[in-house]
Order: structure tokens, then sequence, then C-alpha cells
């Protein structure tokens, strides 16, 4: 045998001729079954083996792939095949609290999977919509179930030019107005998504409510939980708001037409 062999070899019944005589290890060999006084690395193993080969019972193969799953969900990068592993994984954990009769662990498992089934269909509208976005389908119904309601009056400011930008808004009913280029906003339409993308997250512009209505919210926070998730709905998201920015340079360039040409009227 080469002597670092040896040498590894009885470093190791060194180690374990110490821990052996440690009290506290001593008394854990004795719950496993062993001698304290003639512990060996086979007995270790087959003891070990032997608890395995004992504990192996329908319910916990169920249990162990179950962790196996929630592992895996812990190496996934997308929310998608996460979110299916960890159903999967949530079911296999039901079936062994039913076959164990822990109705707590049932119960909990059960509960989660269609949690995250609501929450995986959310993800997959979110992916097809980004999909099409490509194509050119500039709707936004597939962002809804990630925004909270919010309700204004007549009269109200949502926000002023140069606010703290925290959040953007989906227009639902009611009539809104963008005070320094007098535009008014009407149902259906985004309105604070440019404050998402300046480097300071402020605000571009004031927009007041001129007639009751409701909008629904989405924070930056989630928006860019959700950009990172897929990375096709940050193209989706950066088509809609160049979408935005080319209408509001077409206005511009409208505008300025516009006052050149009375300017020259008034020069002629």
């Amino acid at each position: 045998m080469p002597s670092g062999s040896a040498d590894i070899s009885s470093i190791l019944d060194r180690i374990l001729d110490a821990a052996t005589d440690n009290l506290r290890i001593a008394k854990i060999l004795v719950q496993m079954g062993l001698d304290p006084d003639n512990v060996t690395y086979d007995a270790i193993f087959n003891r070990m083996l032997e608890i395995f080969v004992h504990n192996i019972t329908l319910a916990n193969l169920f249990a162990t792939v179950g962790a196996g799953f929630f592992v895996a969900t812990l190496l996934m990068r997308t929310m998608v095949p996460l979110r299916v592993a960890n159903m999967i994984g949530c079911a296999f954990f039901a079936i062994f609290g039913a076959l164990s009769a822990n109705v707590a662990t049932f119960l909990l498992y059960l509960l989660m999977l269609p949690i995250n089934a609501l929450r995986l269909r959310q993800m997959l509208k979110l992916v097809k919509k980004a999909r099409h976005a490509a194509e050119g389908d500039m709707s936004i119904e597939w962002l809804k179930p990630f925004m909270t309601e919010r309700k204004y009056r007549r009269g109200d400011t949502l926000f002023k030019l140069g606010d703290p930008a925290k959040e953007m808004l989906l227009t639902v009913t009611g009539k809104f107005l963008v005070k320094e280029i007098n535009v008014e906003i009407g149902p259906g339409a985004l309105m604070g998504e440019l404050g998402f993308l300046t480097p300071d997250n402020r605000r571009t512009g004031t927009i007041q409510c001129i007639e009751d209505g409701q909008v629904l919210t989405i924070t930056y926070d989630r928006l860019l939980e959700i950009y990172f998730q897929d990375p096709q709905f940050g193209y989706y998201f950066l088509v809609l708001t160049s979408q935005r920015l080319l209408q509001n340079i077409d206005r511009l360039q409208k505008q300025l037409a516009t006052e050149r040409a009375a300017t020259t009227n008034r020069t002629a």
C-alpha cells in the first residue's frame, strides 16, 4: 500500500478514536446501536445503511422526491420552471402527508398547489403577451392581475413634474390632463411609465384628474421584479415606452410646425 494512503488511514483512525473518547459522541454512538469501544468505519457505514433501509417507506420516498424538487427550485433562474417544480414538490409532499397521516403537512402543501397554479397561469399569460409585443400587440390587459385599484375625483393631482416616481398607472375610467403639454388622457392609457426609466426616478409631467375616474397602479419594484423574471417582458415594456416617446416627439414636431406656420403668416 502506498505510504500516502497509509498515512491518511492512520490519521482517520486517530480522529475516530479521539471522537469515541468524547462522552457526547459516545452517547450518540450508543443511541445508534454502536459500541463506543469497538467502532470502525465499516460498522458506522453498515449501521447507517441499516437505518436507511429500515426507514424506507412509501411515504418517505414521496417526501424525498418532493424535497428534490424543492431543492431544484433554488437552482432555477426563471419563474415558470420554478413554479412548475414547486407544484410538483408540493404534490409529493401532500401525498407524503396523506400516507403518513400528518394532517398539517397534507393541508399545507395541498393549499400551496392552487396558489402556485394561479401564479404560474399569470406568468404564462405575461410571457404570451410579451411575445405578442414583437408582433405589434400593445395591449396591457395581462398586467392587470399584478396591479391595485385606486380612485380619483375631479381636481385631484396624481403627481407633479419632478416628484419622486414610485409607480406606474393604467387608466380605467375618467379623464386626466397632462398640464405641461395640455393633453387629455382617457381610459386604457399608461401614465408614469417614463419615470421608471429616468436615472433619478422623477416625474416627467404633472397629471391632474379632470373627470372622476379609476386607475390601476403597479409599483416600480414590482415592475422591476417582473422585468427581470422574464426578459421578453423587458422587450415588451421598452416597446411601450418607445411608443410613448415617439408620440411625444411627433406631438412636439407638429407643435413646432404649427408655430412656424403662424410665425410665417405674421411676417408675410
